[in-house]
């Protein structure tokens, strides 16, 4: 059966509205005024096999990259060794693990992940299981993202999972919830941030407080690879992301360390012209 945006909406049922993020530690929100360190908004996307391979990336990238994703290819690596051996350098961690289940487990396993000491969390569903998980992680500076849709996803890809509306109109929807919520931000496509960044300003406080973290980089002359909604650096911060995940462009690089540095450099102009 078709999904329509109205059912959407009738599965999420209404929540009570918050005005800013529940999250006290705002180390990571966007500031109207303070200069971008570029250098802090590049998350590397750890997606390797083994703790070994990403130890060794981790190592290559020293003092370039300070904030790495942990997703599921590594976490199912026993990648979470890695959690407090980058937070006790210094470095902060994403866990990309979108969590999606019944709310009361949504909640613990937030509770979980917030004393290990990430950063940023993936969440995944509708209304209630967002409220739970913004429950879940309580005080702690863990900032929620939820999920929008994949960049690997466009129109037909819609059609074909039963839903009668466009990406856009989904991550709209999604974005538009997440904030209602309390979640601090959502994962996106550069095709969507400017959108969400206008709908942002329409709520008080939350302006320069909710985040827009941006999958589907690609500098110019690297591949898509699977990704059908991408965009360069450039493209993605003036739309208005706020941190951008760049895997494969740095790990498959000849000199990763090389291809972060210059990723970085094409960020920071970007976010000095805004």
């Amino acid at each position: 059966m078709k999904q329509t945006l109205r059912n959407l909406q009738a599965d999420d049922e209404a929540v009570t509205p918050v005005s800013t993020p529940v999250s006290t530690n705002d180390e990571t929100a966007p500031s109207a005024s303070a200069p971008v360190n570029a250098s802090e908004r590049l998350i590397f996307a750890l997606d390797v096999p083994t703790v070994p391979d990403a130890r060794q990336l981790i190592k290559s990238l020293d003092g370039v990259v300070s904030f790495f994703k942990i997703g599921l290819e590594l976490y199912m690596g026993s990648g979470l060794e890695l959690l407090p051996e980058l937070t006790a350098s210094g470095k902060k961690v994403f866990l990309d693990l979108k969590y999606f289940d019944v709310p009361e487990t949504v909640k613990k396993a937030v509770a979980r992940a917030a004393a290990l000491g990430a950063s940023f969390l993936t969440i995944h569903g509708n209304a209630k299981i967002v409220k739970a998980a913004v429950e879940g992680r309580g005080s702690a500076g863990l900032k929620l993202l939820a999920v929008t849709a994949l960049t690997s996803l466009d129109n037909d890809d819609m059609n074909d999972m039963g839903f009668r509306c466009t990406v856009q109109d989904l991550v709209m929807h999604r974005a538009k919830k997440a904030m209602e919520a309390g979640c601090d931000g959502v994962i996106t496509s550069p095709e969507e941030a400017a959108k969400i960044k206008a709908l942002a300003k329409q709520i008080e406080g939350m302006e320069h407080k909710f985040l827009i973290v941006t999958p589907g980089i690609r500098p110019a002359h690297s591949s898509h690879d699977d990704h059908k909604r991408f965009s360069s650096p450039t493209q993605a911060i003036k739309a208005g992301a706020d941190f951008l995940v760049v895997g494969r462009p740095i790990r498959d690089a000849a000199n990763p360390r090389q291809a972060a540095t210059a990723i970085i450099a094409e960020m920071q102009a970007a976010f000095d012209s805004l």
